[in-house]
This record gives structure tokens, C-alpha cells and sequence, in this order.
């Protein structure tokens, strides 16, 4: 095989990406090198399942990159600093994943000297762009191939290809499409192709298992997440441990409802059980150790880099920017967040910091005060409220 035919196919083992293995490989005649990037809800069984499924569609070789701590070092640790829910809903689960999925692709492609990557994205959703422009910055020399995009096929007409070339592996379409990874999982259906359904509790692939309350400890170190319950570990780790423990409450569901990149609105619904709950919990914190200003400034800026991530603006420079503000305001962001868990749901009990701002030497808020007279409040009050007197006064 020439070595100019080397081509890189991030392959996830569904309908698509097995049509392009197929399709490049026999059709095209490319050398096709499978690649899989674990960012979260991979198992062993499953990942041996899937490069079994690449050898089966005719691929050279198969690769499962393990990126759980590059994802959560690079991105989901700036999620949590900034406590980032688009459209105050959606804790940015599969839009995340696909930045760090798309750069350690292109980064294996660039190291077994490949020309050619593609990947299975229609041309009617957001993981096109973000692929694409990972793509383009990272490695322009690389031609980038998208055979579901370019020939616009339906389901159907993949299904016949794949079974005329030998390949029939009962390719049922599943009620619900399921993305599971370490910062959460979403659910497609039906429904939520609609404005008006509700996705139904079977959709969902975590089930209310507990019905008795209980309550956890997160401790968190300068903002990162460093133990659960007392128990030190890395915080993807914690992340998975609350997981498991939360989405037994059926913690975390929601349907989100956005504006996709290429302009139409899209609607997903996701259970995200540790997601919501260290998001929550963090941002008490900072509510007690930060000051007004910067939980002000903090909060339009995060919303700005949840923005630019979901867009697929990941290399731009202003994200390390926006990065290293978020990292600053963080300095202060230490101790305990007690919260109870409950079906459906959970509350936030309070915390415990040693930077907790609502200090008893400066007074009770609404009780008394320790730091400053009558007679000095009167007056901060006079001169606090000038501009607006001076304005009415002129323009009565």
C-alpha cells in the first residue's frame, strides 16, 4: 500500500463511522488506520468490541487513545472554575469531548505521518465544525475527507452498502442515541426532535435505584476537586465515584435547548449527575470566598469560554486567557460543600472554608455590625447615593 494513501478515520464503531471504514477503504482504496479516543464511559468489554468491529470493516489498524485526564486537565477543570451550564441548563457534556477528541486524532494522525483524515459527521450538526477547524489549525498539510457529508446518504442507503459488501450486523437504529463520557451523557430520540415531548424514564440509562437521603462531602482544593467523602483521589476519579453514587438518584436530567453552530436550534436531553452537583457545590463556595466582583466578572467571562469551547473555538488564544483568569479567581476557593442527595434531586446544605467571607468579626447580616458606627453608615449612604440625586435633581 503507497504510504501516500495513509488515512487516519475517527472511528466510534456506529453506522457512520463503519460505512467510511468500508467505503475508503475498499471504494477508495486508502490504508485505513481506525483511532478512538476514551474521554469517559468506555469500558474494557466495549473498547474490545468496537476495534473487533474495525478489523471486521477492513481497517489496517485500530487505536483507543485514553484522554480522560487530558480531558479533564484541559477542559472540564475550566468548566468546573468557571461553573459553565449553557443557556444556564447544560453543562457542555459532548460538545467538550469532541475538542480534545479532534486534537488527539489529529495529533496520531501527524505521528504515523498520515495525509488523509475523516470522520463521519453529516453536514447538518455542530461535531463537523468543531473536527474540521481542530483539524485545519492543527495540521493544514492533512486533507480532511468526509464521505457521509459529501454523498449526503441516509441511514438506509449505508445499511444496504455495508450488507452489499458482506457486512450486515443488524444495523437497527436504537430508540434513544446514547454519548456517554466523563462530564455527563446525552440522550437523542424522537422526542427530542420536537418542541413539545418530554423524554420518557426508560430513555434515560441511569434509573432511580435509591429513595433514602444521604449526605456527601465535596472538598475542594483552589477549586479543583480533590476528595469525596473525605477520601482523597485525582478528580476525574471523584467525578466517576459521585457519578456512580448520584445517578442512582436519577440526579442530573434535563433537555437542553440551544443554538447550533450552524445556526438552526437543536434540542438533547442529558443526565448529568456529578456534572450538576460539583458545579452547584463549587459555586457555593465561591459565593462565601469570593468577593462580589469577582463572582460579577467571573460570571460573564465563563460564559464567554463555554461559548467559544461549544463553537469549537478551542485554539484560540483568548481561551488560554480566559483559562488563566479562571485559574486566578481560584486562589481562595478551598474547603468543604456538604450536599444532600435525594431522588431527583439534591440540596446544598452549606460549607466549610477557612476563606469564608461571611465572617462573624464584620457583623451579622441583617443583625448587628462590628466595623463600623451609625453615624458612618449614615454616611456612606449620603455619598453612596449622589449620582443618582444629582441626576433627578436636573432633569426633575
Amino acid at each position: 500500500m503507497s504510504k501516500s494513501k495513509k488515512l487516519v478515520l475517527a472511528y466510534s464503531g456506529g453506522l457512520d463511522t463503519s460505512y467510511c471504514a468500508v467505503h475508503l477503504s475498499k471504494d477508495k482504496g486508502f490504508e485505513v488506520h481506525a483511532v478512538s479516543v476514551n474521554t469517559g464511559g468506555f469500558t474494557k468489554e466495549e473498547i474490545k468490541t468496537i476495534e473487533a468491529k474495525a478489523y471486521k470493516m477492513g481497517v489496517i489498524t485500530y487505536k483507543n487513545i485514553d484522554a480522560i485526564t487530558s480531558y479533564y486537565n484541559k477542559v472540564v477543570k475550566y468548566l468546573i472554575f468557571g461553573n459553565v451550564l449553557k443557556n444556564n441548563t447544560y453543562p457542555l457534556s459532548v460538545s467538550a469531548e469532541r475538542i480534545i477528541q479532534a486534537i488527539e486524532i489529529i495529533n496520531y494522525a501527524k505521528s504515523i505521518d498520515a495525509k488523509y483524515i475523516a470522520h463521519g459527521s453529516t453536514g447538518a450538526g455542530n461535531d463537523q465544525v468543531r473536527f474540521d477547524l481542530i483539524f485545519q489549525t492543527l495540521a493544514p498539510e492533512i486533507e480532511i475527507i468526509t464521505p457521509i457529508r459529501d454523498q449526503q446518504l441516509s441511514r438506509q442507503e449505508e445499511i444496504d452498502y455495508l450488507i452489499q459488501n458482506g457486512i450486515d450486523m443488524s444495523w437497527q437504529k436504537a430508540k434513544y442515541s446514547i454519548n456517554k463520557g466523563l462530564w455527563g451523557t446525552s440522550v437523542g430520540g424522537d422526542e427530542t426532535l420536537t418542541s413539545n415531548k418530554n423524554l420518557p424514564e426508560e430513555a434515560y440509562p441511569s434509573q432511580l435505584e435509591n429513595d433514602e437521603e444521604q449526605q456527601v462531602k465535596l472538598t475542594f482544593d483552589k477549586g479543583v476537586f480533590i476528595a469525596f467523602n473525605g477520601i482523597e483521589n485525582t478528580s476525574e476519579n471523584n467525578i466517576d465515584i459521585l457519578n456512580d453514587l448520584a445517578s442512582k438518584y436519577a440526579i442530573g436530567r434535563d433537555i437542553h435547548v440551544g443554538d447550533t453552530i450552524v445556526g438552526i436550534k437543536g434540542r438533547v436531553g442529558f443526565e448529568a449527575a456529578a456534572a450538576t452537583i460539583i458545579i452547584k457545590a463549587h459555586h457555593l463556595l465561591e459565593k462565601h470566598t469570593l468577593t462580589k466582583w469577582q463572582l460579577q466578572h467571573k460570571d460573564y467571562m465563563a460564559n464567554w469560554y463555554g461559548m467559544h469551547l461549544h463553537e469549537g473555538l478551542y485554539l484560540d488564544p483568548v481561551m488560554r486567557d480566559l483559562e488563566a483568569f479562571l485559574s486566578s479567581s481560584q486562589k481562595q476557593v478551598s474547603g468543604d460543600v456538604f450536599v444532600t442527595l435525594k431522588p431527583y434531586h439534591f440540596s446544598l446544605d452549606g460549607i466549610d472554608s477557612k476563606h469564608d467571607l461571611m465572617h462573624a468579626k464584620f457583623g451579622s447580616y441583617g443583625e448587628e455590625n462590628k466595623g463600623w458606627t451609625a453615624q458612618e453608615a449614615k454616611g456612606f449612604i449620603k455619598i453612596y447615593g449622589n449620582q443618582s440625586k444629582i441626576y433627578q435633581s436636573i432633569n426633575e
